[in-house]
């Protein structure tokens, strides 16, 4: 299994110190009780089995996903998948990203991308981390999980 150090060492110069930025804002900031590994390939932040034995329904032998930082070809990705379960979360972060930045922002269902490593929102990045705890997750997946 790849380890962070191997990935980000994997990360194109012009992408690393930004991932880096990234990363340490999230540690600073997410609430106690996720772990961070990688998982699908990805730097990760998940409910371990400790906390929630069921794991992921798709693979029930991997923790529970929460979110995952990524720097891929053309941006550097932040899969936030309590923003794509939680509305109000969602509402919250569109409201909040224009006061933050003067790019417009780009985003899926759960995926927030940065294609200039320069604009990254990192304090807001750090805010939208730390308002679902692990209790507010599981709650969150255990509502809109398929039976």
């Amino acid at each position: 299994m790849m380890e962070i150090e191997t990935y980000i060492a994997s990360i194109p110069p012009e992408k690393k110190d930004a991932f880096i930025t990234l990363m340490e804002k999230i540690d600073a900031h997410i609430p106690k009780g996720f772990e961070k590994c990688i998982q699908y390939n990805m730097v990760s932040y998940v409910v371990p089995k400790s906390t929630y034995p069921e794991g992921y329904h798709c693979n029930p032998e991997q923790a529970l996903p929460f979110l995952s930082i990524a720097a891929q070809k053309s941006h550097i990705a932040v899969y936030h998948m309590g923003i794509y379960s939680d509305e109000s979360l969602l509402n919250w972060f569109k409201e909040e990203y224009p006061k933050h930045m003067t790019t417009k922002l780009d985003m899926g269902k759960s995926c927030i991308r940065f294609k200039n490593p320069k604009k990254i929102p990192y304090d807001l990045m750090g805010e939208l981390v730390s308002k679902m705890t692990v209790e507010d997750w599981i709650g969150k997946y255990e509502a809109n999980k398929p039976k």
